[in-house]
């Protein structure tokens, strides 16, 4: 899919505006977020927030080194 977008001014700001299709694809809505990663690839935009990502894995590794401990606080 190759869609070619145009730059365009949005009352004081510069803006791009996103095609139904791509919207639908990406599963995102007005109102949503939307995350600029810089890959080797160039700018790649997504619905997908990488330091959430990474945050939790962060997360689940301290759940399971710190299981016992963590059923312990449960209780």
């Amino acid at each position: 899919m190759t869609n070619t977008l145009k730059i365009t001014t949005i009352g004081n700001s510069t803006g791009v505006i996103l095609p139904k299709e791509i919207l639908e694809k990406l599963r995102v809505k007005k109102g949503d977020s939307l995350f600029a990663v810089e890959t080797p690839n160039g700018i790649e935009l997504t619905a997908y927030n990488p330091e959430f990502a990474k945050q939790i894995e962060v997360a689940e590794q301290v759940m399971r080194e710190d299981r016992d401990a963590l059923r312990k606080l449960a209780e």
